[in-house]
């Protein structure tokens, strides 16, 4: 049984078998299987280099479709070392369309080499490829700051400081270069351009002009070095400012010509200036005599604020500068060297009781950092020296911009105080009464006595504004005695062509003349004087009276008084002429030629014909004043005498006033300023200022003065009183208010509060 059993199956199985055979007879072939769809997965390049902190290296990966595969393929990155990354960090790619990613390396990945694998996958489906990628050393560079990142620069100001920082990176060790662009108009940088070392600040200042326009910028900073280049960004607002619409007086009466009109006085007018509308507003205290003419800035930045800026010396030898609306002392300064006081008065009551700063400064806008306000200043030292020391102050801080220089001076000649052939100059001797002058950047100083209490002569020196050393010295009484230049306060005069003018004291003059009709010896005491500034300082041309040397004698000097240039002055036949006007003890009113002074000439009594005119006794009183003129008129006042308009036709001064104030002006007799806005609203302001009576400003119309438009008197119950009186005195008069200098401050008079 088993073995039929065995042949049965076996029979079967073979039926079986043939079924599923293509044929039964001979040996037979399986039939044929289908193949699944499949992707491929690439990526290109296979190898990368990243550089941190770079822009990083795209990796392109593609699938490629197999045995009709059309699903999406999702790929994925691994392998991404620290501080590297992938973006995208997955793809889904559609077969034959590749995509991109970029792989960087962040600033502080590390150096190394590594296996990017991007796997791809579609469901059961998985196919990778690999990238080998390098993390290359970082390479050096830098980083640039600025501190602070915005700024408010007001205009006519610098802003704060900005700190601009190069910070080296990866080892950086080359210089950066800073420009700067995108100021906006009317603002600077300074310095314009940097050259930084790493780790090292510095700063840069932006200022704007006084007239730079509101704006708001972006300002960029770009560092360069090399082919490396870094910016950074300060946002800037630059604020306008509302300037004071006043003229400076940055000198005795307004200007060299010393001609005491201000033309540009649009405020005070002559309907209200009068006790009702106008007086006193306020008082500046100081710390001694004010003798020197105050004077006045606008638009000054001071403790990063705009002042308008009233400057004021005194005889305790301090200078102060007030804000000129409020009355704030801004600052104050002391000229006084290491245990010096001031001088003594030498026993002479001219300056007394106390001598420092006597004369009017004179300010220069543009020299130093700031500009500088140059004065002089007398002192005494604890072993009983005397000094006289030019000094420059800062305008915004008062300090001095720089070592003073004492005044020191020898001329060739055998007079009062020589030595070995040249007189010497004596700083004990001297007190600086005439005003300074500024002129082609060098400081004029003229040389007064202690009353006639010599020895002294007649010095003129110069000084450079930038350096103050001496550069000029000429002595107009180096082989005589006396001959000193005082001018009641006025200052030397200056025309356009650089001659400089003044009239000289009694002393010597040398009647003896060489062949050009100049004083053969050098001495021209008691004579109207014109000198060049050309190289050497030298006399060019004088004037004399027939009698000088027995006014000189008899102390009638031309030179008590002070002179004024007049504007051109054409006459009856249309030639121009160009003038200078002055007065002295003996009353009389000297105009004279400036291109032809007319020297010396003892002939002429009892009048001088060499003169261009000449009005004897046109002045009741001996001149200790300086004239002013407005509009064709010459205002001119004496000792105890009435102030007096003298007009100008065809170059011609009238030998008589036109009108006269009613008030007598007692000793010494006003210098009379005169405010205007153009030729018109004129006013003359003049001075009631007696050291032991109480003093009063007067206004008056200058086309009759007859009509007083206000004093200080009028209004009751003292409102505008302002003490006694100082000796020589002038007031200023700018921007709406008048300025008055008295034995202890100055008053200040103008419009009143409106109730």
């Amino acid at each position: 049984m088993g073995r039929t059993f065995r042949k049965v199956l076996g029979a079967c199985l073979g039926l079986f078998f043939c079924v599923g055979l293509v044929s039964c007879g001979g040996r037979s072939k399986p039939a044929p299987e289908s193949t699944p769809a499949d992707f491929s997965l690439a990526s290109t390049p296979t190898t990368i280099t990243v550089v941190p902190g770079g822009p990083g290296q795209q990796v392109s990966v593609s699938a490629t479709a197999a045995n009709g595969f059309t699903g999406m393929v999702t790929v994925a990155i691994s392998g991404l070392p620290g501080g590297v990354s992938a973006q995208p960090s997955t793809l889904t790619l559609t077969p034959g369309t590749a995509q991109s990613m970029t792989v960087m390396a962040s600033a502080g990945a590390a150096a190394g080499n590594a296996t990017l694998t991007l796997t791809g996958t579609s469901g059961p489906l998985t196919h990778s490829t690999t990238v080998a990628a390098t993390v290359s050393a970082p390479p050096p560079d830098f980083t640039l700051t600025l501190a602070p990142v915005s700024l408010t620069v007001v205009g006519g100001s610098a802003g704060l400081p900005v700190s601009v920082t190069a910070a080296a990176v990866n080892s950086f060790t080359g210089g950066v270069a800073v420009a700067i662009t995108g100021l906006p108009a009317g603002v600077t940088a300074n310095p314009a351009t940097l050259t930084l070392t790493p780790g090292t600040a510095q700063s840069v200042l932006l200022t704007a002009a006084p007239t730079a326009a509101a704006a708001t910028a972006t300002v960029t900073f770009t560092g360069t070095s090399g082919s490396l280049t870094h910016s950074t960004m300060l946002a800037l607002t630059v604020q306008a400012i509302a300037m004071t619409n006043a003229p400076d007086v940055t000198t005795f009466h307004y200007d060299v010509a010393r001609d005491g009109l201000n033309a540009q006085e649009t405020i005070l007018t002559q309907s209200n200036v009068n006790s009702t509308q106008f007086g006193k507003i306020g008082f500046d205290a100081v710390d001694g005599k004010v003798d020197a003419q105050p004077l006045f800035l606008a638009n000054v930045f001071i403790g990063g604020q705009l002042h308008n800026v009233l400057y004021v010396a005194t005889e305790h030898d301090s200078v102060y500068a007030f804000d000129a609306d409020s009355g704030t002392q801004l600052w104050k300064t002391s000229t006084l060297g290491n245990g010096e006081t001031t001088s003594d008065d030498h026993g002479c009551s001219q300056i007394t009781p106390e001598i420092g700063i006597t004369s009017t400064p004179v300010i220069d806008r543009k020299q130093g950092t700031n500009g500088s306000l140059f004065t002089i200043g007398m002192s005494k030292d604890a072993n009983g020296g005397y000094h006289q020391r030019l000094h420059a102050l800062d305008l915004t801080t008062g300090v001095d911009t720089g070592a003073s220089t004492e005044i020191a001076a020898t001329y060739p000649g055998k007079g009062d105080n020589s030595q070995n052939g040249s007189v010497v100059f004596d700083p004990a001797q001297y007190a600086e009464r005439a005003a300074l002058l500024l002129l082609s950047g060098n400081i004029y100083t003229g040389w007064t006595s202690h009353c006639d209490s010599g020895p002294y002569t007649g010095w003129v020196i110069g000084y450079s504004e930038s350096t103050l050393a001496q550069t000029q010295v000429l002595n107009l009484s180096p082989n005589g005695h006396e001959g000193s230049i005082w001018m009641s306060g006025d200052g030397l005069a200056a025309d356009s062509s650089g001659f400089i003018y003044l009239l000289q004291a009694n002393g010597t003059f040398d009647t003896t003349l060489d062949s050009n009709g100049f004083p053969a010896l050098g001495d021209y005491g008691n004579a109207m004087v014109k000198l060049s500034t050309s190289g050497k300082l030298a006399v060019a041309d004088y004037f004399e009276t027939y009698n000088g040397v027995a006014e000189s004698t008899q102390d009638l000097d031309l030179g008590s008084g002070g002179e004024i240039l007049l504007p051109d002055q054409m006459d009856a036949t249309g030639h121009v002429h160009h003038l200078i006007v002055g007065a002295g003890k003996d009353r009389n009113i000297y105009l004279a030629d400036r291109d032809n002074l007319g020297k010396f000439n003892p002939a002429n009594n009892p009048m001088d014909s060499n003169i261009y005119q000449e009005i004897p006794g046109a002045m009741e009183g001996q001149v200790f004043s300086t004239p002013a003129y407005f509009n064709g008129t010459v205002y001119y006042s004496s000792d105890g005498d009435t102030l007096k308009a003298f007009p100008l036709t065809n170059a011609v001064l009238a030998t008589s006033p036109s009108s006269t104030t009613a008030v007598r002006f007692p000793h010494p007799g006003p210098t009379p300023s005169i405010s205007a806005n153009g030729t018109q609203n004129g006013i003359v302001w003049a001075l009631e200022s007696g050291l032991s009576s109480a003093g009063v400003l007067h206004a008056y119309d200058p086309s009759n003065l007859t009509h007083e438009l206000y004093n200080s008197g009028q209004a009751a119950n003292g409102r505008d009183s302002f003490g006694n009186g100082n000796k020589f005195i002038t007031p200023m008069i700018v921007n709406g208010k008048v300025y008055v200098g008295t034995q202890n401050g100055v008053a200040v008079f103008g419009l009143l509060p409106t109730q």
